[in-house]
């Protein structure tokens, strides 16, 4: 059987940014986009235009500043969502609008109050609306892992019919098993009248922990396109791993007649940067991407290795990414010297002013940390980036921690120009810092998550820090690093406080795939 192409549609910046507290900002979807072109990834699904005058923007920027990938928005089955969509990616050289309605039967009746045949009129009705702005249509099926087959042929056929060139098939809460999954992507593509004229898709939630085994089954099946993210990212427990699904084509080319573009030696350096970017850490023992991925403990296995890799190794670590630290600058470096790094590790900052800031902050940590590693200037970057609306700054701080003494924190915030002071006792010099700091915030937020990681090795690294705070129904993420703990998770804390304060106007969509 001769080789294909298969389409890696990468959802990180929509369904990715679904995952609790995982919002992120024009900024940084954009950083993370040209990640992904960097990736070579075939489209990239920037969001979800009518959520919010936020996503909209984002989105916009993506399809501004994107050339090699297709930019996509997500849109329901409706012309205002797709009018927005439309508009988003209209600078885009190669756009996408993926248009969705659900098609299961508890779906249908206690969701969207309609009728079968209602639905069918509905989707076709959007395609029409979306080609309008793009003759690249993706339509889903949401829900489609829990629908009736007959359903969903008429379903997608009359989607083929009404011009929609890619065909998803979402299996959205995760419920197929692989065999399953796989006969009902046979079937439909057997019985679907046109079939031959789309691209199958497929789009796999792992509840079950079976995303990536659903989306390998269905590639076996015929489907040519897979919807994944960076890290498994996404709503609940996450979708399909891109970098699973690219290594697994890849290191089984005996099995899979595929073959993807993707340049997979920039798999980890998107995997760390949606990692600091989100405030999700990636478990060690994940697979590919995980600190440990190619880790050897046991003797048997040093040996084994050391005498010949492949007897303990299926894939080279440097295939995917994975490189020794290297020191790459230090505190003699000069500002060019800065910016091309920057560059060379996919960081762009769009204007001199944001350089300069960024320089400054470089410097800073330079004469605290003899050791500059690429890690440390991605986090340097994502953690230090001021939001659109910054209500709080740490301006000092003081914590004391004494053996068998309470401890004590002291800080000094700037507030929307104004400096305030609060003093407060801890269980610890975090909790300190963290009571003082809401003696001026007065935010009333509920603290869900507290997480500190060393970006590097050594004891002079940077310790980064994330807090997710929930307020007033919204629960965000907050970022912060240095080379002392507690001034990082002050800064976090300030951070996820800063984007609780910032307007949010994002609405949840009827279904999320």
């Amino acid at each position: 059987m001769a080789e294909q192409s298969l389409i890696i549609f990468d959802t990180t910046l929509r369904d990715g940014e679904q995952s609790p507290g995982a919002s992120m900002t024009r900024e940084e979807k954009l950083r993370v986009a040209r990640q992904l072109e960097k990736m070579r990834v075939d489209v990239i699904e920037a969001g979800f235009a009518a959520a919010s005058a936020g996503d909209f923007e984002a989105i916009r920027a993506i399809a501004e500043n994107i050339r090699e990938s297709t930019v996509c928005s997500l849109a329901r089955a409706s012309e205002q969502d797709i009018e927005r969509a439309g508009e988003a990616v209209r600078p885009a050289e190669r756009r996408r609008i993926h248009t969705f309605i659900a098609t299961s039967p508890i779906h249908m009746e206690k969701k969207l109050r309609m009728a079968p045949e209602e639905v069918i009129a509905q989707a076709v009705k959007a395609i029409g609306w979306a080609r309008r702005y793009t003759d690249d249509v993706e339509f889903s099926a949401e829900d489609a892992g829990r629908s009736d087959l007959d359903f969903l042929c008429r379903v997608f056929e009359a989607a083929i019919k009404a011009g929609a060139t890619t065909i998803n098939v979402p299996d959205t809460v995760g419920y197929n098993l692989p065999d399953q999954f796989s006969r009902t992507l046979r079937a439909l593509i057997e019985r679907v009248s046109g079939a031959e004229r789309v691209v199958w898709s497929v789009h796999c939630h792992n509840d079950l922990g079976l995303a990536v085994a659903n989306s390998l089954a269905a590639v076996l099946a015929g489907a040519r396109q897979v919807e994944c993210t960076i890290n498994g990212l996404g709503e609940r427990a996450g979708n399909a791993a891109l970098e699973e699904v690219v290594m697994t084509v890849r290191t089984r080319a005996d099995i899979f007649p595929v073959t993807t573009w993707i340049d997979t030696t920039q798999i980890v350096p998107a995997s760390r940067l949606v990692s600091q970017i989100t405030g999700y850490p990636v478990q060690p023992n994940k697979a590919i991407v995980g600190a440990n991925a190619f880790a050897h403990e046991s003797g048997i296995h040093q040996d084994g290795v050391l005498k010949h890799r492949e007897t303990y190794e299926i894939m080279r670590a440097e295939d995917v990414g994975w490189k020794e630290n290297k020191l790459v600058l230090g505190k003699h470096s000069g500002r060019n010297a800065f910016r091309s790094r920057l560059a060379e590790i996919g960081v762009v900052l769009e204007s001199e002013d944001a350089l300069n800031a960024a320089f400054a902050r470089f410097k800073e940590l330079a004469d605290k940390k003899h050791e500059i590693f690429d890690e440390d200037l991605q986090a340097l970057v994502s953690n230090e980036a001021v939001p659109a609306r910054e209500t709080y700054r740490l301006n000092y701080s003081r914590v004391t921690s004494e053996t068998g003494e309470t401890p004590r924190a002291r800080v000094i915030l700037g507030v929307e120009g104004e400096e305030k002071t609060a003093e407060a006792e801890g269980s610890g010099p975090v909790d300190a810092a963290f009571k003082a700091i809401e003696r001026v915030a007065q935010s009333g937020a509920k603290l869900l998550l507290y997480s500190v990681n060393a970006i590097t090795t050594g004891t002079d690294a940077q310790g980064e820090v994330t807090v997710r705070l929930a307020a007033e129904n919204r629960i965000v993420n907050g970022q912060g690093a240095d080379t002392d703990i507690v001034v990082a998770s002050a800064k976090a804390y300030l951070n996820a406080l800063n984007k609780l304060r910032a307007p949010d106007g994002k609405v949840n969509p009827q279904g999320v795939l």
